[in-house]
């Protein structure tokens, strides 16, 4: 089994920064697929970006050029700088992996969730 543990969200004005982390324990695998979600108030789930163990990332185009999602492999942990915030990323984001394989184009999680940590963007 794998336990997601997510850290790191807040309340922010708009225009300005948070960072939110994700560590993964236990039957972790050094290749992974692992990404970050959110559900915004009244919205669907949405993948926001991903991170390939080999470093290869992906964003939705709405947080392009705002977001940044990086890892440190030796800590199996990922995190995602938000920058230039809006009211529109008001959501709960929520860590997601898949071990013992790459994304994919299209990837979506089916491995491991975490709770989730809520951010909150006022305007």
């Amino acid at each position: 089994q794998v336990k997601l543990v997510e850290s790191g969200g807040g309340s922010v004005q708009s225009g300005g920064s948070l960072r939110v982390s994700c560590v993964a324990s236990g039957s972790t695998d050094s290749t992974y697929c692992m990404g970050w979600l959110r559900q915004g108030p009244g919205k669907e789930r949405e993948l926001v970006a991903h991170i390939d163990s080999d470093g290869t990332t992906s964003y939705v185009d709405s947080v392009k050029g705002r977001f940044t999602i990086s890892q440190d492999n030796t800590k199996n942990t990922i995190f995602l700088q938000m920058n230039n915030l809006k009211p529109e990323d008001t959501a709960v984001y929520i860590c997601a992996a898949d071990f013992g394989t790459h994304c994919s184009g299209s990837w979506w999680p089916l491995g491991y969730w975490g709770q989730g940590t809520q951010v909150t963007v006022s305007s």
